[in-house]
């Protein structure tokens, strides 16, 4: 994420990814820190948020054990914590990628020609 003043939107992100520098510095874990490194332990725990919904119906799903929906939280927030740290080291800002992505995907999936279709964009 880039250095700059924080809107109220971003303040939170901001003071996570602050955070984040403070933990990996206290543990002496930037060296560790690569893109790729971070890359691929985001990969690791995207895995591992998706294996509570293996093998298991869409309804399960959408209802889960208080149990499962606890470690579905954590994994959520491994996920998270590598995605805000791997930006802070490449210097991206999430919130404007993922507004100028959405504006992309707005494009690609115009609501008047795609609603109720789950088909890709170049399936139409």
């Amino acid at each position: 994420m880039a250095n700059r003043m924080p809107s109220d939107r971003a303040s939170g992100l901001l003071d996570l990814r602050d955070k984040l520098r403070a933990f990996a510095a206290e543990r002496d874990w930037d060296q560790f820190h690569s893109p790729k490194n971070l890359a691929m332990a985001l990969s690791v725990e995207a895995a591992e948020l998706l294996e509570h919904f293996q093998w298991i119906s869409e309804a399960q799903s959408a209802s889960l054990p208080s149990s499962t929906l606890d470690e579905v939280r954590e994994e959520m927030a491994d996920v998270l914590l590598y995605l805000v740290r791997l930006a802070d080291r490449l210097e991206v800002d999430l919130l404007d990628a993922a507004a100028g992505k959405l504006a992309i995907n707005a494009k690609k999936y115009p609501a008047e020609i795609v609603r109720g279709s789950s088909r890709k964009y170049t399936k139409r």
